[in-house]
């Protein structure tokens, strides 16, 4: 510290006390030592990933200092270009590596950083034995050059001779990888100093640089500072004679300041870049490079107390806080270049890097190091190809076990109370007075209704929108047709529209949970057959007894909602909903190939021959073979005459043909687009449009394919009059009626009580699967307000004669699909995250809505092909089938033990118990589909689901409370996944706690070793192993000093 006086002065302090004299203490700290009733021995002799836990654990200071920010890595590499000598961007770093591919021109694909355990344990080494800076007081690269070459002066590691000529090397010009396309324009490598010489001079002065190595790292930007000579100096030629003869010798006169550079030549970051920089982000600078007037390496880490924008040293413009210096003799360019990666690897790492910004001492560092690889998985050379780069996952675990200490053993948590609890906070629990679940849900909502309405300012909206209301609007018009046959036109397709806009608005406006799409549903059509079918054999007047039928199952259902009945919806399991959910499913997929092969049958391929042939017509010379050629829609074109006795319809023998290609094509044009989001096509933004609207776009496609080739497929018949179907009846039904007994309102109760269960189990069961945790819904259910709603929408549709609605599972299910929200991919390589739901109600609204006004919309829709309708059922089927675990089950069952999935049940449970109970719930599925499939049955199909629940209580005398809480669990499978592996690290931190020993052992991430390039050191290829901390046995001041770290 003697010598420091003799170059400069400097503004901070080094910490002498533990014989560290790079390593200036923070001088907010008034030189206290930070662990405070600790020793340095008591420090160190802790393992790494408490030191890290008590360092990220401390006050960072009120004046945020040390508040960590995102940052953004750089590296360059010190490189000829030209006649000029700089530093050349090779790489960059976000969250995930891209480096500069080797033709110079393109960056490489994002991917996870690979290192060998040479190049960490080298970083260690320069860290232990090199320079470190903290808190450094410069805002421009000048200033910090100046420092740090007085500082390496002053430690003895720099000699004086060669200090100019190290400043010189790091006042270099620094050029990013997107300039290189402005190559053609003025070079702007070339300075301002440069012109200056030339024009006063013809001889160029030669550089101090030698043999310049190969890598270079930013961590966010530096720019090269304009450093003038040595006054009285003169540049001898004979320096070039000390240089290595490589093609980076050739002398070259110092650039100006990147900050003067930047005012003058209008130096520009890369701003399209600056969209994926994080808000806040700042930069660390990476500078590895190979010079011939050193002899030994020289290396600094530095930290600037105040971020700051230094010009062009970074290709964004953001501004640095670290910068990472590695400089050395020639020869060793690989190593410095796998160095520099470790480098810019650690300042990306979660933990190191907030360890960075907290560091006050040299050991700090080294710990965080330390823990660093604690934490890293090394992969046997012989075993991968250290080549091929790792695509980054689609999702990277938590790295909080890594900053947390382990929690000593709490008290069990007992799982009744604890189901208890969320069933609480979902309003599944009674509350011991009437109505109370429904005012629950009301306080719960209420707050949230205003939002409802502003979260809906989306495009995905509108695109969710337009897709559900085609796929609400076919089922009406086709439950219409079914209707008014099973009711004797009673009520058709003009009461099924006024019915969806009458109950889809008021459930829109409403309801507690309006992502939940009303529709008709099958069972409800076998109930309304059931009823006309009794009322036509006892001659009463159908409209009225469904009259009080209605206003009985509307009464009951509000008694349910006084008595909390909605909390017995936590019995429906997985087990439950996703038999109910793929049978629903697989009736759409169903009906969808059905109702096209029907086409078949109404239009067969092989028809016969159509007797109508296209004649000349009166006074032309032309031959009847001449115009036979023309067929039916055509021969009017010529003037020609049609004779024959099928000439009144066109000819039907392409109408099945051309149904097969639209359904088919609508289906897969709807798939392939709404992946098209995770395309390699187009910018992101284009994509999600597309993957928004893609079944919008998948019907205006196939009917415009079907218009322009003209084959007369079947169109959607909607009614163009408001007005009942029977002109017999009007919009109100009265309650009485002379045909009906004065007894008939009471025995209304009982079939009432049947529609009760089917309508109950029908919306509750949607509800649940809707309310998913998986979803991720933020804003609350709401099972007593939605019942309570579809109790007042049965009344008004039994008091107007229309079709009662109830929750569809299906159009539920791909309504909140098409509403999902994913993270906005900033970081190059990141994968997007499932962040939620859009929940909102205008979609709901919106959809109705316009469902109310087809009867005006009837000329535009009339051209809308029914197979194009059916593609989009088989797409809605098959779309609802993803993600149930149901449905993987199945198909595991057909995959070889080596090709399956790894699903989290898969680790916990034996393959033969998994295949039992997807064995069991399978045959459950195919009674369902039995019971539905027969008309005399299909009235139980309600009691049977009440059947399904008890079937799921008896698999307690089957299986463990484990295997079924793992099997028959709505826990999203990523969480499950993260919530196993971070109790599994705690229980073994747990562990060595109670055995009162250091916790030594690797934790956490994962990285994998990748040996050295082509020439690169040998000794980097390492065995497979995990590379663990290890201590002796602690004594008692250890002890101590453990336990106050937890605490």
């Amino acid at each position: 510290m003697a010598k420091n006086n003799e170059y400069i002065e400097l503004p901070w302090t080094m910490n002498s006390s533990s014989g560290d004299d790079e390593a200036p203490k923070d001088p907010r700290t008034g030189g206290e030592d930070f662990t405070q009733q600790f020793t340095e021995n008591d420090f160190e002799a802790t393992p790494p990933a408490q030191r890290v836990q008590f360092i990220l654990g401390e006050d960072v200071g009120d004046d945020g200092t040390h508040v960590s920010h995102p940052l953004f890595s750089e590296m360059g590499m010190l490189v000829k270009e030209g006649d000029e000598i700089e530093w050349k961007e090779t790489a960059r770093w976000i969250k995930f590596e891209e480096d500069v591919e080797e033709g110079g021109n393109r960056w490489s694909k994002p991917h996870v950083a690979t290192l060998s355990l040479h190049s960490l344990f080298e970083l260690r080494r320069l860290l232990v034995n090199g320079s470190v800076m903290l808190d450094m007081e410069a805002h421009n690269l000048e200033v910090m050059a100046d420092l740090v070459c007085d500082q390496m002066v002053s430690a003895g590691t720099l000699p004086p001779g060669v200090k100019d000529k190290v400043k010189d090397a790091l006042l270099r010009r620094h050029r990013h990888q997107h300039e290189y396309a402005k190559k053609t324009r003025l070079p702007i490598i070339r300075s301002l100093a440069d012109m200056r010489n030339q024009s006063s001079s013809k001889t160029d002065t030669s550089s101090h640089l030698g043999a310049i190595g190969v890598t270079t790292w930013f961590h966010a930007g530096a720019s090269p500072q304009h450093q003038t000579h040595s006054q009285g100096r003169p540049q001898s030629q004979s320096t070039t004679k000390d240089m290595v003869k490589s093609p980076s010798s050739q002398s070259m006169a110092r650039p100006s300041s990147g900050t003067e550079l930047s005012e003058q030549q209008g130096h520009k970051g890369n701003t399209h870049f600056m969209r994926k920089i994080p808000p806040g982000a700042e930069a660390s600078n990476i500078l590895v490079g190979e010079v011939d007037f050193l002899e030994r390496t020289l290396s600094c880490f530095i930290r600037l107390s105040q971020a700051a924008v230094m010009g062009d040293l970074t290709e964004v413009p953001v501004p640095t806080r670290f910068i990472f210096i590695l400089l050395g003799p020639p020869g060793s360019q690989s190593n410095f270049h796998e160095i520099g990666r470790a480098m810019a690897t650690l300042m990306s790492d979660e933990i190191f890097h907030e360890v960075a910004y907290r560091a006050r001492k040299r050991d700090h560092l080294l710990s965080g190091v330390d823990e660093f690889l604690d934490a890293v998985t090394v992969l046997p050379p012989g075993e991968w190809d250290p080549t091929i780069r790792i695509e980054p996952p689609a999702a990277i675990p938590s790295q909080e076990v890594r900053k947390r200490p382990p929690e000593l053993p709490k008290e069990e948590v007992d799982e009744e109370e604890e189901e208890q609890r969320l069933r609480e906070e979902s309003g599944l629990s009674r509350t011991g007075r009437l109505f109370g679940g429904l005012i629950n849900d009301v306080k719960r909502k209420a707050p949230w209704y205003l939002s409802d309405y502003k979260d809906a300012l989306s495009m995905q909206c509108v695109a969710s929108w337009i897709f559900l209301y085609f796929a609400c609007l076919s089922p009406i018009i086709t439950f219409g047709g079914l209707l008014a046959e099973a009711t004797g036109k009673h009520m058709a397709a003009m009461e099924s529209l006024v019915s969806g806009f009458v109950c889809g608005m008021g459930y829109g406006f409403f309801s507690g949970q309006p992502l939940t799409i009303l529709g008709s549903t099958g069972p409800v059509l076998v109930f309304e057959s059931i009823i006309y079918e009794f009322c036509f054999k006892m001659g009463w007047d159908y409209m009225t007894f469904r009259f009080w039928i209605g206003m009985w199952v509307a009464g009951i259902c509000i008694v349910l909602t006084a008595i909390d009945a909605s909390a017995l919806v936590c019995y429906i399991t997985r087990f439950t909903e996703e038999n109910f959910a793929t049978l629903i499913a697989f009736i759409f997929i169903y009906k969808a190939i059905e109702n096209v092969v029907v086409i078949g049958k109404n239009f067969p391929v092989n028809q016969g021959i159509y007797d109508c042939v296209c004649t000349p017509p009166l006074g032309s010379n032309a031959s009847v073979v001449d115009y036979a050629k023309y067929n039916w829609d055509s021969c009017a074109s010529y003037n020609g005459t049609l004779v024959g006795g099928d000439c009144g319809t066109p000819p039907t023998e392409n109408v099945f043909l051309m149904s097969v290609v639209l359904c088919a094509g609508t289906f897969i044009i709807s798939t392939i687009l709404k992946d098209f989001k995770n395309a390699l096509f187009f910018p992101s933004i284009v994509r999600q449009y597309i993957s928004d609207f893609s079944v919008l776009i998948a019907i205006f496609a196939m009917s415009f394919f079907d218009h322009f080739l003209g084959v007369p497929t079947q169109k959607l018949e909607v009614p163009n009059e408001l007005k009942p179907t029977l002109d017999t009846r009007g919009w109100l039904i009265p309650p009485f009626s002379e045909k009906n007994p004065w007894w008939s309102p009471m025995i209304a109760v009982f079939p009432a009580l049947l529609g009760t269960i089917l309508i109950f189990m029908d919306q509750q069961i949607t509800a649940v699967i809707v309310n998913r945790k998986e979803n991720k819904l933020k804003k609350g259910c709401g099972y007593h307000l939605d019942l309570f709603i579809l109790s007042i929408l049965i009344a008004i549709c039994s008091v107007m004669g229309l079709p009662w609605f109830v929750a569809a599972t299906v159009l539920s299910i791909n309504h909140v699909n098409s509403l999902k929200l994913e993270s906005e991919c900033s970081a190059p390589g990141e994968k997007p995250q499932f962040l939620g739901v859009r929940e909102q109600r205008v979609t709901h609204i919106l959809i109705f809505l316009t469902i109310g006004v087809s009867v005006l919309l009837t000329p535009l829709l009339g051209h809308i092909p029914m197979p194009v309708l059916f593609g989009v059922f088989l797409y809605m089927g098959v779309a609802s089938l993803k993600g149930l675990q149901f449905f993987d089950r199945i198909l595991i069952m057909f995959m070889p033990a080596k090709y399956q999935p790894d699903y989290m049940f898969l680790r916990q449970v034996p393959i033969k118990r998994v295949h039992l109970f997807t064995i069991i719930q399978l045959a459950c599925l195919i009674i369902l589909w039995l019971i539905k499939s027969f008309s005399q049955t299909s009235i139980l199909f309600p009691l049977m689901l009440v059947v399904m629940i008890g079937i799921r209580k008896a698999l307690d005398l089957v299986f463990t409370r484990r295997e079924l809480k793992i099997l028959d669990d709505i826990m999203p499978e990523m969480t499950k996944r993260a919530a196993a592996d971070d109790l599994h690290k705690l229980d073994a931190e747990v562990g060595l706690l109670a055995r009162i020993f250091p916790f030594g052992k690797g934790r956490g991430g994962r990285v994998v070793n990748k040996p050295a390039g082509p020439g690169g050191d040998a000794g980097s290829a390492v065995g497979l192993g995990l590379i663990k901390c290890t201590t002796s046995n602690a004594n008692e001041k250890e002890f101590e000093a453990q336990s106050s770290l937890l605490k």
